[in-house]
């Protein structure tokens, strides 16, 4: 088989500013210990997020040099809405300017005090937009989707049994749909398997609670669905998708990851006067129906993003790149989420750190010795972007500890990636040294992206 070469030629270019370790130090010293506080331009490559990261195509240039910015009834609009009804067959596209938007208006209209809100796993958005509104995030990941070193096709599955248990004993009356995240961001970035929503829709059906798709890695998620579950290979990923979104009644998205774009998202729905509660309150909070907080130019990007990222040949790439770092890590014995994910590599910092304790944050320890080593922007998924304070004030830890290198969507070559296998190596050859840290100042809601630290010892 002949090397998987990028399915795409490089127009233009932007510099990396190369930076010293003595500067990286103090850097993060002003930074708090906080990558979120680290300005871009010191960062030489940056994993923080695949989240509106992308590269754009020629064509997604073009066509925003073509859009359409009138307030109401823009061209635009209706290209992007045909677009992604075409995609998803939902029955009403509600622009928004990403995709925590989208879920701000969702739970504000559905959540409330004694809602339940069950998901594979919620990201860290979604939970506090649940949470935020008054009702509860219940996480529903099966086993093997705790079990970091496991092998297994689709560990992002939600547990249909406990569902079902949890249908009984709350009550469907409380639970005003169920989500399920594609692919599932907090547990690794792990695939569900169609048939595993076929299922969860059949369970919610009989209860009449609807189910909402979290969208905004469905092509990744399809993409897996080919490659791995029995009866899709011969299928093509649109199709794949659209049998996914056929089986929910809804979906949110962040048009950031899989529409590659920079900026842009959607709420998507088939309840008529849901969707008229919605657009409603769009208007009060985002904008006018037809463009949503959105430029024209904007919705013209996403409207050609998701006609690209269902091709096949740049799947092939996108998920052949992680899976190749995933690989050179291991092969060395760093402790990674297995298999590697779509859209990004984990670090299991339990086993990277097994000696800085759950309370002294080793995954955000080890966000500050990669950027210190290599200047490398990574992110914490573990006891500070989920932890939470027992009635006694203790930390609560969620049940893995991660640091996610996220990839943005064309923008790095193999060397990239090659030099991040490097830096990662050369930081666990020296995990011994890294000492934990401990939170001075953090906000109520989504501490992460502000929390201030301070290194331990």
């Amino acid at each position: 088989m002949k090397t998987i070469i990028e399915p795409f030629k490089i127009k233009s270019v932007e510099p990396i500013r190369f930076t010293s370790l003595e500067e990286r130090e103090e850097i993060l010293k002003k930074a708090f210990y906080n990558p979120f506080m680290i300005r871009a331009d010191d960062v030489l490559i940056d994993l923080l997020t695949d989240s509106g990261t992308a590269a754009m195509s020629a064509r997604q240039w073009a066509g925003m040099m073509d859009g359409d910015e009138a307030y109401a009834g823009s061209r635009s609009f209706f290209r992007f809405e045909e677009a992604v009804r075409s995609l998803t067959g939902f029955k009403h596209i509600i622009p928004t300017h990403q995709g925590r938007a989208a879920e701000k208006i969702l739970f504000s209209l559905v959540g409330g005090r004694g809602k339940y809100i069950p998901n594979n796993t919620h990201f860290d958005t979604t939970r506090a937009n649940v949470e935020f509104s008054g009702a509860e995030a219940v996480d529903l990941p099966i086993v093997e989707g705790r079990q970091p070193s496991l092998l297994a096709p689709f560990k992002g599955n939600i547990d249909v049994a406990e569902l079902k248990s949890l249908i009984e004993r709350i009550g469907p009356q409380n639970i005003p749909l169920c989500m399920i995240t594609i692919t599932n961001n907090s547990g690794g970035g792990q695939p569900v398997s169609m048939a595993n929503i076929r299922e969860a829709k059949g369970l919610l059906r009989q209860y009449g609670i609807p189910l909402y798709l979290d969208a905004c890695r469905f092509a990744e998620n399809a993409f897996f669905i080919k490659t791995r579950e029995p009866g899709y290979a011969e299928r093509s990923v649109a199709s794949i998708a659209k049998e996914m979104f056929s089986y929910a009644d809804g979906c949110t998205m962040s048009a950031k990851k899989d529409a590659l774009v920079n900026m842009g998202g959607f709420l998507a729905l088939n309840d008529d006067a849901l969707a008229s509660q919605a657009r409603n309150l769009l208007i009060v909070t985002e904008g006018f129906t037809t463009y949503g907080g959105l430029a024209g130019r904007d919705l013209e990007a996403i409207a050609q993003g998701l006609e690209e990222v269902v091709d096949e040949h740049y799947l092939t790439y996108r998920i052949r790149s992680v899976e190749y770092l995933g690989e050179k890590l291991a092969a060395v014995g760093v402790p990674i989420v297995q298999p590697p994910g779509g859209h990004a590599i984990y670090l299991d910092a339990k086993q990277f750190c097994p000696h800085i304790l759950p309370a002294q944050y080793p995954g955000q320890a080890i966000v500050c010795e990669l950027y210190r080593v290599g200047g490398i922007r990574s992110v914490e998924i573990g006891g500070v972007m989920f932890g939470k304070y027992d009635q006694n004030g203790k930390l609560v830890s969620p049940p893995m500890e991660l640091v996610r290198l996220a990839i943005p969507r064309r923008v790095y070559t193999q060397s990239h990636i090659d030099y991040v296998a490097e830096v990662v190596q050369e930081v666990f050859a020296e995990r011994n040294k890294i000492k934990g840290v401990r939170i001075i100042e953090e906000a109520a809601v989504l501490r992460h992206f502000t929390a201030k630290f301070q290194p331990l010892g």
